[in-house]
């Protein structure tokens, strides 16, 4: 399942938006403490990024999505 294109894809998008979220609450947090300590930040993010990709791997797959054929109900709707 992990070599799937839709694996990858969704993997990547988890990862992006833990990078993100971690990027800004560890900024708000070090601004609680008067000072942004950058290393702090983006290694706290990267750390946070890293676990999301294991967590992908580890549940491949709710990470790939449900599975799609040409008769479901998109294909009906476009066809």
């Amino acid at each position: 399942m992990i070599w799937t294109r839709g694996f990858w894809k969704g993997a990547g998008e988890r990862a992006i938006k833990t990078f993100f979220q971690s990027f800004v609450a560890l900024i708000g947090t070090a601004q609680l403490i008067q000072a942004v300590d950058w290393n702090v930040v983006v290694s706290g993010s990267l750390l946070a990024t890293i676990l999301s990709v294991a967590t992908s791997l580890g549940n491949a797959d709710f990470t790939t999505g449900p599975a799609t054929s040409a008769t479901g109900p998109a294909a009906a709707a476009t066809g």
